[in-house]
C-alpha cells in the first residue's frame, strides 16, 4: 500500500549541530570564498540573518509530521468520497544546491473510518518540505506518512514545481515545472478514481 522500506527518522542521520556561533563562521567563510570582505558594513550581520534564516528553512527537522495526523474525527456523517486538498504552497530546498524549489502540492485521501483535520495535511507538506529535499523523496515522505498515520483506502500526491537549481544556474531554463505524484490503495488500482484526482489538480 505504501513504500515501507522509506526513511522517516532523519535524526540517525544528523552529526551533532554546530552552536550558532560555528554557523556565522562558516558564512563568513562562504561570504569570503565568494570574494567579498565579511567585514564590510553591508555584510557584517549577514552571518546572523543567515543563520537565522536557515533555522526557519529547515525547521521541519524539529517537526514529527504523524504527530500532525495523530488527532482524528470518527463523525463524518457517513461520508465515503475522497477528501483533497489542492495548492498548498510547496517551499523546500534542493539536497544538491540548497537552493529553493517553490511549486504546488495537491494531496487526495480516501477515508476509511476516520478523518483528519484539513490544516494538518498542509502541514505536513510544509513539514517535509522544511527539510533538505528531492522532489521525488518528498512526494514519497508525504504519501507514505499519510497512510501510515491514517490507514485510508488509499492516498495520492501531485507535486508540480520549480527548482531554482535549474532556472537560476546551470542550464537556466526557468520555464521548466518538474511533476512527480505517488499513488496507493484504490488511487492507484482505480483508473477512474485516479483520473478525477488528476482533473482536479488541473492535470
Amino acid at each position: 500500500m505504501y513504500n515501507a522500506k522509506l526513511k522517516r527518522d532523519v535524526s540517525e542521520h544528523v552529526t551533532q549541530r554546530p552552536t550558532m556561533d560555528e554557523a556565522m563562521d562558516a558564512v563568513r567563510t562562504l561570504l569570503a570564498w565568494a570574494g567579498d570582505d565579511p567585514n564590510r558594513e553591508g555584510l557584517i550581520d549577514t552571518p546572523k540573518r543567515v543563520a537565522n534564516a536557515y533555522k526557519e528553512f529547515f525547521a521541519g527537522y524539529e517537526m514529527d509530521p504523524a504527530a500532525e495526523l495523530s488527532r482524528t474525527f470518527e463523525e463524518v456523517e457517513g461520508y465515503d468520497d475522497i477528501v483533497m486538498l489542492r495548492d498548498i504552497d510547496v517551499e523546500s530546498h534542493c539536497e544538491h544546491h540548497m537552493v529553493p524549489i517553490l511549486g504546488r502540492a495537491h494531496v487526495a485521501y480516501m477515508p476509511t473510518n476516520k478523518v483528519v483535520g484539513i490544516s494538518k495535511i498542509a502541514r505536513v507538506v510544509e513539514i517535509f518540505g522544511k527539510r533538505l529535499q528531492t522532489q521525488e523523496t518528498m512526494t514519497a515522505q508525504i504519501l507514505d506518512c499519510i497512510c501510515r498515520a491514517l490507514k485510508p483506502a488509499g492516498v495520492a500526491v501531485l507535486i508540480d514545481a520549480k527548482h531554482q537549481c535549474m532556472t537560476t544556474r546551470g542550464i537556466h531554463h526557468k520555464n521548466v515545472a518538474t511533476i512527480t505524484t505517488q499513488f496507493s490503495g484504490v488511487f492507484k488500482t482505480d483508473n477512474d478514481l485516479r483520473n478525477r484526482f488528476l482533473r482536479f489538480a488541473g492535470q
